[in-house]
């Protein structure tokens, strides 16, 4: 886990790493009162940098272990309805995608509620919480005796689970404020490895272990690493709470909606999430037949497509940390922008190539521009939130993102059926590029600012 720590030799000027601020305190240099949390008022500053370095490195593991648990089924899905008794191919196809629905309707209700109880109880909590709820439905699935049963599991998934949301909370609350950028990059570089590593071990697993088995055995894995995150992860808790901080905490669900929609800014940042979100999933239903076409053997596109998503997730592992650094030192909407042209261009340019060897280097393109696009937005709404309130507004903006996902996969199974693949990724690439000048137009809109309306402190 040693190089997947922050890089600090990226640090900014004058603005030494967590490692330096370690070091540094060790060799004699005074120790800093801290304000209260676990580590108590007389805290140094080398105490704090060690915890934040256990901290991200336990959030970075759970990331990736939660992440790396749920695609590792993902591409097998419809086999394994069908060992459960879906039936024919028409009812695997009805369950398959129900199933895959099921997490972001369930988590679209849920998620800001365990937001808000996250600001008011601890996100350490919310971190625990998340990942023991992705154990018992791992567990959950493994004993599904049918198609309804395993649609109902992954309705509970999306309602209990959320780990990637509750530590990007955690984390938006605990870094250092000059160093939240490369943190969330870092973070994202997690998804993109268990989104790359689960699909590849997922067919080796099951053809020696089987469904359950392998389901059963993940389960012991996220368990062993939510016990890890109760005895590893240090929250620092302001003792103190002001009337303003007070408000915002008791701030409900509705009140946190009407605050991005007072603001322009915020509002420009999750349009440019949605679209995202609309292209990503909007590319799934199409991708696998223009593959084929491609080919011209339905038997070697299986392996095609996987080897094509596998170099997506590997260069957008490597593009997750290089786009969090470049959110510290360079404006995020700038960053976005030119991310999601990028996206969009690589998406547009996939309908051009008679060969399917020709797809690669527009996939890594793909993948590095798109690992920029989700974090810069939660990082965006992590700095527009204070302490009181981020886990509210993190999971409120998750929320919206959703529909995104939805929305994505209804639109290119929709546009698949009377158009073909080419015009498709046409229609998907011009979403991102849309996408792009919002958020660039966002960078002429005014930063957040604090402002009270009828007492209570909206953001815009």
């Amino acid at each position: 886990m040693a190089d997947q720590t922050p890089d600090h030799a990226a640090a900014p000027a004058g603005r030494p790493g967590w490692r330096q601020h370690a070091r540094r305190h060790r060799r004699g240099g005074q120790s800093v009162p801290a304000t209260g949390g676990q580590g108590g008022p007389g805290m140094s500053s080398s105490m704090k940098a060690s915890n934040w370095l256990w901290n991200f490195r336990v959030l970075w593991s759970a990331h990736f272990f939660s992440v790396a648990s749920l695609t590792v089924l993902a591409p097998l899905l419809p086999f394994y309805l069908n060992e459960i008794g879906a039936g024919d191919t028409k009812q695997v196809l009805l369950w398959s995608g129900l199933a895959l629905a099921a997490p972001a309707v369930s988590y679209s209700l849920t998620a800001p509620l365990w937001g808000k109880l996250g600001d008011k109880y601890g996100r350490k909590l919310m971190v625990v919480r998340a990942l023991f709820g992705l154990v018992l439905t791992l567990l959950l699935m493994s004993i599904a005796k049918s198609p309804f049963e395993f649609f109902l599991y992954r309705l509970f998934q999306g309602a209990f689970g959320g780990v990637v949301d509750a530590g990007a909370a955690f984390a938006g609350s605990q870094a250092p404020e000059d160093q939240r950028g490369r943190v969330f990059g870092k973070l994202e570089s997690a998804v993109s490895a268990g989104s790359l590593i689960g699909p590849l071990l997922g067919g080796l697993l099951v053809s020696f272990w089987g469904f359950k088995p392998l389901l059963q055995g993940l389960a012991v894995l996220v368990a062993l690493m939510a016990v890890a995150a109760i005895f590893l992860l240090h929250e620092k808790r302001s003792r103190e709470t002001t009337e303003t901080e007070a408000y915002e905490t008791s701030s409900g669900v509705f009140r946190t909606l009407q605050s991005f929609l007072r603001s322009r800014r915020l509002v420009a940042f999750l349009i440019g999430g949605l679209c995202a979100n609309v292209a990503a999933y909007g590319l799934v239903p199409v991708f696998a037949p223009h593959v084929q076409n491609l080919t011209g053997d339905g038997e070697n596109a299986a392996a095609w497509v996987g080897m094509l998503q596998a170099v997506m997730w590997g260069t957008a592992l490597f593009g997750a940390a290089w786009w969090g650094r470049r959110n510290d030192k360079a404006p995020v909407e700038r960053n976005f922008a030119w991310a999601a042209l990028l996206c969009g261009i690589a998406v547009i340019l996939q309908a051009v190539p008679e060969k399917v060897e020709w797809l690669f280097a527009l996939r890594m393109l793909q993948g590095f521009a798109f690992s920029a696009l989700l974090q810069s937005v939660f990082l965006e709404i992590s700095k527009s939130s204070s302490a009181a309130n981020r886990g509210v507004r993190m999971g409120s903006a998750s929320s919206i993102l959703v529909a995104g996902q939805v929305g994505g996969a209804m639109l290119g199974s929709t546009l698949g059926g009377f158009l073909s693949a080419p015009y498709v990724f046409l229609v998907l690439g011009s979403v991102l590029i849309f996408g792009a000048v919002v958020v660039k137009f966002a960078g002429h809109l005014p930063k957040v600012s604090s402002l009270r309306y009828g007492g209570g402190v909206f953001k815009r």
